[in-house]
């Protein structure tokens, strides 16, 4: 009986596997650690087959915990940007180009040359402009992105991506194609994979994958995603309005909507995830301008005296440095942080303030470009476990702050997949 599906998360330091019954229940969880990525100088790369061995041991793992033969379909999330050049049997001939690998100046220059204001191909860690440095590696036959490869280890497919992964390297999701300014960049179409929407049915697990992972020979291979998106759905929220905000060293906000929204000049872009688009900025502020001033444990501590329901009434733009992106885009803003008071809780509480002020602002602006009307807000990160910073940011967003489901990419993922299995 097929009554489990598999999410593989695969990132630069590790493999992570879920297993979720169809009522979407974790049921077992693996996870096998990998060794740092390489960096020289501005190249920062990871060999593929480093990701291989760390897929088979999280495999071995996950099956000494549940029968596999329960599996009916699987999907696979990598992280956003990653690529790898293989050639025409889908074996890597380049190392891994990591999401922040930097690309040449002269294929950033290309790209820039090329691509629409729109595009999510801007900057010095453009995937398609490190797809063209890829591309000048003796064999290369195909620019596989991370997800796609490992897909590729399940199916035998290695010429196939999803609409989450290729976006950073040119695709127009709404179009649904790679578009035509891409062949100015000198990156061959037929060097680039075939694209199909995430949660779409790929083909049935290989006759080698079947032996390699001990997995039947019926399960369905599934489009899967970038990381970003698969923890987007890991907690939970899942309908037009419902938002997740990660409350880590920085302030990460994604919308689900049922449009895409697009802002160049704030980083805003959006995904598309079947009838969903999840579009997303991400501002300087966040935990990193805490922990200038308190630790983890002093927050801890402080907030207990904390009252979430009374304003300090000061005027905060807590940032760890000059310099913001979203939801205003001025490198040369200054952080605000004055006057101190001499009370530490009161302090700490005007920065959860500002901080809570600045997610409320990028909820407006996401609003503004189209953007579906709040409904609720799922937390992750650090800060989500922050009771009195809860409140502060219900009051100040006001919509309900929610606790995620859970925070595991892999788990996201996998949800993704059970859409394959019959009802």
């Amino acid at each position: 009986m097929s009554d489990l599906v598999l999410g593989i998360d695969v990132g630069t330091s590790g493999v992570r596997v879920a297993a979720i019954d169809q009522a979407a229940k974790l049921v077992s969880f693996a996870a096998s650690a990998m060794p740092a990525a390489r960096r020289d100088g501005e190249r920062i790369t990871q060999d593929a087959s480093i990701w291989d061995r760390g897929l088979d041991d999280a495999m071995a793992r996950l099956a000494s915990t549940i029968d596999l033969s329960r599996v009916g379909a699987l999907a696979v999330d990598g992280t956003s940007g990653t690529l790898v050049g293989v050639d025409d049997r889908g074996t890597p001939v380049t190392a891994g180009s990591l999401y922040n690998d930097r690309a040449d100046a002269a294929d950033i220059a290309a790209v820039e040359r090329v691509a629409p204001a729109h595009a999510a191909v801007h900057g010095v860690s453009s995937p398609l402009a490190r797809a063209r440095r890829l591309l000048r590696a003796s064999g290369v036959a195909k620019i596989l992105h991370q997800a796609d490869w490992i897909s590729g280890q399940f199916s035998g497919r290695f010429d196939i991506s999803d609409e989450s992964n290729a976006l950073k390297t040119g695709y127009d999701p709404i179009r649904r194609t790679w578009p035509g300014w891409i062949a100015a960049t000198d990156v061959a179409f037929h060097k680039l994979p075939a694209v199909v929407a995430a949660g779409s049915i790929i083909c049935e697990v290989s006759a080698d994958a079947s032996r390699r992972f001990g997995l039947p020979a019926r399960t369905v291979v599934i489009a899967g995603m970038t990381d970003g998106c698969a923890a987007f759905m890991a907690t939970g929220a899942a309908q037009p309005g419902d938002a997740v905000t990660s409350l880590g060293s920085t302030l990460v906000l994604k919308l689900a909507s049922e449009k895409p929204l697009s802002a160049p000049e704030y980083g805003i872009y959006s995904h598309r995830v079947g009838d969903l688009w999840l579009a997303g900025g991400a501002s300087n502020s966040g935990g990193a301008a805490l922990v200038q001033f308190f630790t983890a444990e002093q927050i801890r501590d402080i907030s207990l005296r904390i009252d979430p329901g009374v304003s300090t009434g000061l005027d905060y733009y807590p940032l760890p440095a000059r310099g913001e992106r979203f939801p205003i885009n001025d490198p040369a803003i200054e952080p605000r942080m004055t006057p101190r008071p001499d009370d530490d809780a009161v302090f700490l509480q005007a920065l959860f303030e500002g901080i809570a002020s600045i997610e409320a602002l990028g909820y407006r602006r996401l609003s503004e470009l189209g953007g579906p009307q709040l409904t609720r807000v799922v937390t992750v990160g650090g800060g989500a476990t922050n009771e009195v910073w809860r409140r502060i940011r219900a009051r100040k967003i006001g919509v309900p702050i929610a606790t995620s489901e859970s925070e595991e990419a892999a788990v996201g993922v996998a949800r993704l997949a059970l859409r394959a299995l019959p009802e």
